[in-house]
């Protein structure tokens, strides 16, 4: 008998470097009170999931989303670096608008040309990429759970779900758009088929 396993993949909520539109990457930055409510509501998403176990990016904002979507299951969580988000460099901390002006370049590529985004300091997208799938890789084969809860950051879950789907990184921030809290959902067979189910909340393969 062939039963899947499912992994859910969760954005952390909305942080004050968020609604600063400041860059965040591995710096730390703490959930608003917009963020706390919007991990209230995931968790009332999340109420009727059979969830087994939680992994999570060892950053502050999704322990903290983490903590509240979880808050009344006795579910072990593991903390991983792995699973932290793009590693920017010297962008981390800055004000977008600024960086827009410092790095026109570079700012450009990374928005829309994220394939050939490279900048001193900084990881690429490919290289969060192959540390994304590499730790979800070793989540399958340590773990049993059936289903399991992955709670990490937008481009991180984007580059997986990117590899899921066969979607060149160059393509990477198409729609649709992970927003805070975002619900995404990979079926993964005992054949080692995957397919995505849901994708920041939406049934997958999109309908017109």
């Amino acid at each position: 008998m062939n039963t899947a396993r499912h992994v859910h993949l969760i954005r952390h909520g909305e942080t004050n470097w968020n609604k600063e539109r400041r860059a965040q990457g591995q710096q730390e930055s703490v959930l608003t009170q917009t963020g706390k409510a919007q991990a209230q509501a995931l968790a009332s998403t999340l109420a009727d999931s059979d969830i087994h176990q939680v992994y999570c990016s060892s950053s502050v904002r999704t322990r903290e989303t983490a903590a509240i979507a979880f808050a009344e299951r006795d579910l072990p969580i593991v903390y991983c670096d792995q699973l932290r988000e793009i590693h920017m460099g010297p962008w981390e901390g800055r004000l977008y608008d600024d960086l827009r002006q410092e790095y026109p370049e570079q700012f450009d590529a990374f928005w829309n040309r994220p394939d050939c985004f490279l900048l001193d300091g900084a990881e690429t997208f490919e290289q969060v990429q192959r540390r994304a799938i590499a730790r979800l890789n070793s989540i399958l084969a340590e773990s049993s759970a059936r289903s399991i809860a992955i709670v990490s950051h937008g481009l991180l879950i984007k580059t997986i779900l990117s590899y899921v789907e066969q979607r060149p990184l160059a393509r990477v921030w198409e729609p649709p758009a992970m927003h805070n809290c975002a619900l995404s959902t990979i079926e993964i067979h005992d054949n080692g088929n995957q397919r995505i189910t849901l994708y920041a909340n939406q049934t997958y393969p999109l309908t017109a």
